[in-house]
This record gives structure tokens, C-alpha cells and sequence, in this order.
């Protein structure tokens, strides 16, 4: 949303591609690359060039193990992307910006840290989340969900216990309500299922946090051992 909106306010097309995009195959990687660069050109306006989830591609080549065909395709991103360009614009999301090579971070002008929302935007964003995906979605065949016992004091129950959530992980629990509803006759959310969701959510998220921190270190023993 953040480079959506800096495109538009800048008068430039906007372009985006995740990291993980370019990972397989990679022996591919080098020839999509000169064609996406070759395309970012054709812009009238200019380009500005989202890259989410970026250290999935953009890794160290010093500390971390990469294949020579990611090796070629980091090169190739770096050759161009190595001067000024007023034709387009570079913007990189990620959560672990350490993993980036050090040409990528010698190319970054300016950083912005978003911090996880505080109570007041998870608040709002449970309420958006709710009228878009329960209350009016937008598409037209998506069922209304019918909310029972649900009110200003359960949600500010689930604005507590979201602390620590990010805008993604309140828009997954807020799909993951809708599909509970849709599981019910009458696409029915009541209060016991509303919580649970919530719960549920939780310990995936604590889940997944170990994985991260396994993987890491198993990432370490690695790179230790060049």
C-alpha cells in the first residue's frame, strides 16, 4: 500500500513482484530479469518497481549459500540497477533486511521501518477488515456474514489479544472468520467461533515463529562452516 500510494503521488506506474518470483527456476532467472528491466523502460511516465518479500532474492553473496544460477540472476540485477535511472524506481519490502547483499544495501537511498500497529490502528483495521469481509465484501457473489453476540466489547477483546499482529496477519484472521462463517448454514459467525478464530491464529503464529528461528540457526551452522 505504502509504494502503491508513493507511486501515485509521484505520477509514476506502478509495478510489482515478489522475491520469491525469481527463485525457481532460477536457471531462468537472468533472461526475465533483462526483460523486466527492458519492459520498466516503456513507461512513459516512469516506473516505480515494488520487490515484496525482497531477501528471498536479494541474499548476500558473502554469508549466505546460493547456487551459481542465483548467483548470475543477483548480478544481472545488479548490473541494472547499478546507476541513477530517472526511467524508474526501486522500492524493497522485508521483514529481514539484514539478508540483503551489501551492493543492494549501498543501492537503498532511504529507509522506512513500519512498526507492528499499536491498539488504536488494530483497531481500525479489525473494523475495516470486518465490513470488507463479513458485513459488505466486495465481490458480488461472496454471502454476507450474519454476526451473533458480536459487539464493541468483544472486538476490543480481540484488539488486545492482536498485539503484536501485523496488518497481513489481522487481514488472514479476518478471512479465516469468513471462512468459518461460510462453514456454517446461514454463513454464521457467533461469539465462541470469533474467539477461537482469534486463539487458533495465535499459536500459528507462535508456530511459525519457532520455524523462523530454526531455520535461522540452521543458517548460521551453515555460513559458519564456509
Amino acid at each position: 500500500m505504502f509504494a502503491r500510494n508513493l507511486a501515485h503521488n509521484s505520477g509514476l506506474d506502478f509495478a510489482v513482484f515478489t522475491g520469491g518470483d525469481y527463485c525457481s527456476p532460477w536457471r531462468d532467472a537472468v533472461t526475465e530479469l533483462h526483460k523486466l528491466f527492458d519492459w520498466a523502460k516503456t513507461s512513459r511516465k516512469g516506473l516505480l518497481l515494488f520487490v515484496d518479500e525482497a531477501d528471498a532474492f536479494l541474499q548476500s553473496r558473502e554469508t549466505s549459500r546460493i547456487s551459481e544460477d542465483q548467483r548470475n540472476a543477483l548480478n544481472a540485477f545488479l548490473f541494472r540497477t547499478g546507476t541513477e535511472s530517472n526511467e524508474f524506481m526501486m522500492v524493497y519490502a522485508s521483514n529481514q533486511p539484514s539478508q540483503f547483499d551489501e551492493a543492494i544495501m549501498d543501492r537503498i537511498d532511504e529507509m522506512v521501518e513500519f512498526e507492528l500497529p499499536a491498539a488504536h490502528e488494530r483497531r481500525k483495521m479489525i473494523a475495516m477488515y470486518i465490513e470488507k469481509f463479513l458485513l459488505n465484501p466486495p465481490d458480488r457473489w461472496a454471502k454476507k456474514v450474519t454476526t451473533v453476540d458480536i459487539g464493541d466489547e468483544e472486538i476490543e477483546r480481540v484488539v488486545a489479544d492482536t498485539e503484536g499482529f501485523s496488518g497481513r496477519a489481522i487481514s488472514k484472521l479476518a478471512i479465516a472468520w469468513q471462512a468459518a462463517a461460510y462453514g456454517t448454514d446461514g454463513a454464521i459467525l457467533d461469539q465462541d467461533t470469533f474467539f477461537k478464530t482469534v486463539e487458533h491464529h495465535k499459536q500459528s503464529m507462535a508456530q511459525k515463529e519457532e520455524w523462523i528461528k530454526h531455520a535461522q540457526t540452521r543458517a548460521k551452522m551453515l555460513t559458519s562452516d564456509r
